[in-house]
């Protein structure tokens, strides 16, 4: 399946290359709404909320009445994360908060989180540069990788969202490999982000059973939707 991505940056739609250079900005919400109406699933990030630099919360609500979204960006607490389920939200993307300041797995939150909302509400998070789990908007590491997460986590949600930062906004494709080696790990929903750029690798990626979340190669028009 393939999931189309809303970043918001600035109260625009943008896309960033491994999220820090800024590569295209729009600000015709209308156009990709209706553009992404006729999908089951739309991937909806507040980047200023998941950089701590502020947030898009008002402009995210709208959009996540229009359309069928999981939400992410800066969800630290069970009240922010049932305020975007009210805001429409189907789930909520959980990142940073899964792990701790000494570079642990927060199971703790995690089943708190699943029993306040419903572990079917939850998705976990899972960022990477250079093999370890990145937080913070990308601008920290923790000592983990997804392998030593993922079986911990297991337990409290509906999916995994794993995003391979090193090729985020490339084009370059994502690693097959490591789609393979993630499905082994999970048997929730799997879903990859980071390089997808073409109809034909979301093809393998299914048969693999992930989904993909595809933003860069549909702003660019490269992939049609």
């Amino acid at each position: 399946m393939l999931i189309p991505s809303i970043d918001l940056l600035g109260g625009r739609i943008v896309q960033l290359v491994q999220g820090e250079k800024l590569r295209l900005a729009f600000d015709d919400f209308e156009y990709w709404i209706e553009k992404f109406a006729r999908y089951p699933l739309v991937q909806l990030i507040d980047l200023d909320a998941a950089m701590r630099q502020g947030d898009n919360s008002a402009l995210a609500a709208q959009i996540a009445k229009r359309l069928p979204c999981q939400a992410g960006g800066g969800i630290h607490s069970i009240e922010r994360a049932r305020q975007v389920l009210e805001t429409g939200a189907k789930r909520v993307i959980i990142g940073s908060a899964l792990f701790t300041e000494q570079g642990g797995v927060n199971t703790s939150f995690a089943a708190e989180l699943a029993a306040a909302i419903g572990s079917e509400h939850v998705v976990a998070g899972i960022d990477t540069k250079n093999g370890r789990i990145a937080v913070k908007g990308w601008k920290a590491q923790v000592a983990l990788t997804p392998d030593d997460a993922i079986p911990q986590l297991e337990p409290h949600v509906a999916a995994f969202l794993y995003t391979h930062v090193d090729t985020e906004g490339t084009m370059q494709g994502f690693p097959i490999e490591t789609a393979a080696r993630l499905r082994k790990l999970t048997r929730r929903q799997l879903i990859v982000a980071g390089g997808i750029r073409s109809q034909q690798e979301v093809d393998d990626l299914d048969a693999l059973g992930a989904d993909a979340v595809v933003g860069m190669a549909v702003y660019t028009e490269m992939l049609a939707v």
